[in-house]
């Protein structure tokens, strides 16, 4: 089954949540693109029009412009490990809102590409990865949510958001568990 990594966010405004993650999404990488498996990155970020009021974009209005990313700034950057990872063929989708899905083509290239399965990771756990990977699920791709590649602002909200998941949509497993998988 063909099957595509997302990495969602992988961005500076988040790097402290990526301490557990970030070595297990560098490995799952690595190991795609050993196989020439689809490797797709998302970059969250906000229009210089999105951050000004009045706030039409439904995250701004939640978080306000200055907790909100500004596509551009060093927050909105991806972290130095991630951006190695970047090949001129690898697909970055900006995205600004949690699902990747919701005004993106990432539909489009994952089925241009034969993906039938998606593995998840990246951050937050509890918002933009599992937004997306329900996202994923609700459009037919067999969905697995990598629960040691991904992170959150605190182990509640991470295990919270593994366990809605897993319980009603796909699978939530380790980079090992993936790794077998696929061999």
């Amino acid at each position: 089954m063909a099957t595509a990594l997302l990495m969602v966010d992988m961005q500076n405004a988040f790097l402290d949540m990526t301490k557990v993650a970030l070595p297990n999404i560098v490995k799952l990488s690595q190991h795609f693109s050993s196989n020439s498996w689809p490797r797709i990155f998302t970059q969250h970020g906000h229009t210089r029009e999105e951050l000004t009021p009045p706030f039409k974009n439904q995250l701004v209005r939640k978080w306000g412009p200055d907790g909100s990313i500004a596509k551009g700034s060093l927050s909105w950057e991806f972290i130095p490990d991630i951006k190695q990872l970047i090949t001129s063929d690898s697909p970055i989708i900006p995205k600004n809102t949690y699902d990747a899905f919701l005004g993106t083509d990432l539909e489009k290239r994952l089925h241009d590409l034969g993906v039938k399965r998606l593995v998840v990771c990246g951050v937050m756990t509890d918002c933009c990865c599992d937004t997306t990977a329900r996202g994923a699920f609700n459009r037919g791709f067999e969905t697995w949510l990598v629960s040691d590649a991904t992170g959150t602002a605190n182990k509640i909200q991470h295990e919270r958001g593994l366990n809605a998941f897993g319980f009603a949509y796909g699978d939530v497993i380790t980079t090992d568990e993936v790794l077998k998988r696929l061999k």
